[in-house]
């Protein structure tokens, strides 16, 4: 368990907190000075090396094995690429859609996944949409629409709308009975807690690195589970997908035996050295004290709303690393906080409040006085008079 001087010496790295108090790793993590050094080592070498190919395939396979440490896996089951959306359109690409065309999907996953799949009823795809109930779709809901026509199921590990958390173990319960797949995004919770992919049976599982993750934007990582590495083969590929790399072989393309299958060209290996960092400084914390912290932020934060019956839109049986307050005004409560520097993320009628290692109990206190003093934005006047 992390002490207060533990959590304030990892703050000290976090220059932002010298001028304000950052709720928003749900939309972009905190800068580190370990993260900028990284920034700073890439460009360093571009100076010194004239082609560094060499040291960048080191820390393009270093960060690859980092990632899988991370979420449980085999390095040669993560792709490096872009972003989650590249990740789930590479897997959408090797999907065929002839004699399983459904795709089943919450309504609480983020948008860009159920662009992704809309897409593909180009090539035969039909999408179905689960409604939520009392913010969270209902694990009788999947199970009622997963069939033996399913080709795949889109997961949100943790929504980005309210802070659910999904029953992954029913729905892959509920999929696999049936023949399909089911691809996990797990970016509003990768970097906040131990994640096993293989304990989670999940087919595939992507996250990126700029919110949780602590990294910069522009990389992501797709977790391919073993057995399907060489059964799928996607239609969008590159040089970096090649099982030989740097062969400079116009007619000849070999598909890569590992996820590396999955990837397209040239790696972003600005973001690689300025995620690494991040990734490097949440393993040597330790992903168990990183979850331990949070709950405590996260339960305190609860306590301070149910005294100031404050609604919540995320449900709290097994929230994530965020809590949404449930108000009408969230992006005026939004840039009202931001003008004294307290820094969270308005969605739809929701303000997302979301914790990770750096912040403290303080910070909890700060946003908790923050709404007392506008309950008349937070809470609707018939709401308050009920109260």
């Amino acid at each position: 368990m992390l002490s207060d001087a533990d959590v304030l010496k990892i703050r000290s790295h976090f220059p932002v907190f010298q001028s304000q108090i950052h709720l928003c790793s749900c939309t972009k993590g905190a800068l580190s000075d370990n993260v900028e050094n990284g920034l700073h080592e890439f460009m360093r070498l571009w100076h010194t090396h004239g082609i560094p190919w060499g040291i960048w395939m080191e820390k393009y396979e270093a960060i690859r094995k980092s990632f899988a440490n991370f979420v449980g896996a085999k390095p040669e089951e993560i792709a490096v690429v872009y972003s989650t959306s590249h990740a789930i359109s590479e897997i959408a690409s090797s999907l065929k859609f002839d004699k399983r065309k459904k795709v089943v999907m919450g309504e609480l996953d983020f948008p860009a996944s159920g662009h992704i799949w809309l897409t593909q009823q180009l090539r035969g795809a039909q999408v179905t949409f689960l409604d939520s109930v009392n913010d969270s779709v209902p694990l009788e809901s999947y199970e009622r629409a997963i069939d033996e026509e399913t080709a795949i199921v889109p997961l949100t590990h943790v929504s980005y709308k309210n802070g659910a958390r999904s029953n992954i173990e029913g729905v892959v319960r509920a999929a696999h009975a049936k023949g399909a797949y089911v691809i996990v995004d797990g970016y509003q919770v990768c970097g906040t807690e131990p994640i096993d992919v293989h304990a989670l049976d999940v087919d595939f599982y992507t996250s990126g690195t700029l919110k949780y993750l602590l990294g910069a934007p522009g990389l992501a990582f797709l977790y391919v589970r073993e057995s399907l590495i060489e059964k799928l083969r996607p239609s969008v590929t590159g040089a970096f997908a090649q099982k030989v790399l740097f062969q400079d072989s116009l007619k000849n393309f070999e598909p890569a035996l590992t996820a590396r299958r999955y990837e397209m060209g040239t790696p972003a290996m600005p973001s690689i050295y300025g995620s690494a960092p991040g990734l490097d400084l949440l393993q040597e914390i330790g992903l168990a004290n990183v979850a331990g912290h949070i709950k405590n932020l996260r339960d305190a934060l609860a306590r301070g709303l149910k005294a100031l019956q404050i609604p919540l839109k995320t449900p709290l049986e097994n929230p994530g690393p965020m809590l949404v307050v449930r108000s009408p005004n969230a992006e005026k409560l939004s840039a009202k906080f931001a003008e004294t520097n307290i820094i969270a993320s308005a969605k739809f009628d929701g303000l997302r409040i979301s914790f990770h290692v750096y912040n403290t109990l303080d910070d909890v206190r700060a946003i908790l006085a923050a709404l007392e003093a506008n309950m008349d934005m937070v809470v609707p006047e018939r709401e308050t008079a009920k109260a």
